[in-house]
C-alpha cells in the first residue's frame, strides 16, 4: 500500500517490499536464509528514489517483489531528486538516488553504488527557451530550475561561470513557465528532454552535449547513495540487490516499462521506452573505469571553480 507522507507538492510516497521466494522470481547475490525464514528478523532499509519512469524501471523488481531479498526489506522512499538530496545531506536514508553534485556534500556520510548512475553521452539536461538564442545570452536571462543542488545546475554555473538569475520551481512546471513567460529560460530534466518540443520551445543548448566537447566524457547525473554506517557487508549486500533490479529489468523490458509508464507524465509508451533507455544503460549497470573518471573529472572542475565545498575523491561500493 502507498501512503502518502507530508512534505508539500511533491511529499514522500512510501513502499515496503520483503523477500519472496515463489518460481520465477529473480535473486539478489544474498545467501539463502534456509530452514525457518519467514520467521527471520527483518532488517529494514529505507531506500529513496524520484517517481520518474526511469527510476521506477530500475527499481520495478525490487518495489514488486521480483527478488528474494533474504532477511532485507525496503522501504520505498518516491520524492523528487532535490528533497532527497537534502535528505541526504542530513543523512535520513540509508540508501538514496542523489544527484552527482551533491555526492561532494556527503561524501562522508555515503558511498556511491556503483549500479544504477544515470548517465548520458553527448546528451542530458538542456535550456530551452520560447525563442532562439545564443547560450551567452543567458547571463542577463532569468532561467527557471528544479533546484540548485541537481548535476543540471552544477553543469549550467560551469557553462556560465558568472552569478545568473534564476527561480526555482517544481521540474514539471517548468515548460508552462517558460511558455507563459513568466521565465525567460529554463533548465530542463527528466521526460522534459523530450516534450519541449510539444510546448513548442527552442533548445538553447544540451548540456551532456557541451560536457563531452569540455571533457570528452558522459555527464554523470545521478546515483544511488549507500550510508557508510551500514558497513561494508551489508552496504555490498544492498549493493548488489540494486544490480539485481536494474538487470531484471532490463531483462525484462516491456514488463518493467509497463510499470513505469504510470511515472511518464503523459509520454507514450513508445517516448517513454525512449527516455528509459537514455538513462538506463551500460553505465547504469556499472560505472567502469571512464564512468569513474567522469565523477571525478566533473566534481574536480566544480571544486576548481568554488562550486563545492571540498574537493572529493569519490568512493565506490559494489
Amino acid at each position: 500500500m502507498w501512503q502518502r507522507s507530508l512534505g508539500g507538492r511533491h511529499g514522500a510516497l512510501l513502499l515496503s517490499s520483503g523477500n519472496r521466494s515463489e518460481a520465477g522470481a529473480g535473486h539478489c547475490p544474498l545467501p539463502s536464509s534456509g530452514p525457518g525464514e519467514n520467521t527471520v528478523a527483518k532488517r529494514v532499509i529505507q531506500l529513496g528514489h524520484s517517481p520518474d519512469a526511469d527510476d521506477a524501471f530500475m527499481f520495478y523488481a525490487l518495489t514488486q517483489g521480483k527478488l528474494d531479498t533474504a532477511e532485507l526489506q525496503f522501504q520505498h522512499v518516491l520524492e523528487e531528486i532535490e528533497r532527497l538530496n537534502r535528505r541526504a545531506m542530513r543523512g535520513e536514508l540509508e540508501v538514496s538516488a542523489i544527484s552527482v553534485h551533491a555526492y561532494a556534500y556527503v561524501a562522508d556520510r555515503y558511498a556511491l553504488c556503483e549500479y544504477g548512475c544515470s548517465m548520458g553521452e553527448r546528451y542530458g539536461p538542456i535550456i530551452v527557451a520560447r525563442e532562439r538564442m545564443r547560450p551567452e545570452q543567458l547571463h542577463s536571462r532569468t532561467i527557471a530550475v528544479p533546484g540548485t543542488m541537481i548535476t543540471a545546475f552544477l553543469t549550467l554555473k560551469l557553462l556560465l561561470r558568472v552569478d545568473f538569475a534564476y527561480e526555482i520551481m517544481p521540474f514539471d512546471e517548468i515548460l508552462g513557465a517558460v511558455s507563459s513567460g513568466q521565465v525567460d529560460a529554463g533548465l530542463v530534466i527528466h521526460e522534459g528532454q523530450l516534450s519541449y518540443v510539444d510546448a513548442g520551445l527552442e533548445k538553447v543548448i544540451d548540456l551532456g552535449q557541451w560536457w563531452y566537447e569540455q571533457a570528452g566524457l558522459p555527464l554523470p547525473l545521478g546515483a544511488n547513495a549507500i550510508r557508510k554506517d551500514l558497513g561494508s557487508e551489508l552496504m555490498s549486500r544492498v549493493a548488489g540487490c540494486i544490480r539485481a533490479s536494474i538487470e531484471y529489468a532490463i531483462e525484462h523490458e516491456d514488463e518493467a516499462l509497463c510499470y513505469a509508464q504510470q511515472y511518464a507524465r503523459g509520454l507514450a509508451l513508445e517516448r517513454t521506452r525512449q527516455f528509459v533507455r537514455m538513462y538506463v544503460n551500460e553505465w547504469t549497470k556499472g560505472y567502469g573505469e571512464r564512468g569513474r573518471q567522469a565523477v571525478d573529472e566533473l566534481l574536480r572542475r566544480a571544486h576548481a571553480a568554488g562550486m563545492v565545498p571540498r574537493a572529493v575523491r569519490p568512493e565506490f561500493i559494489a
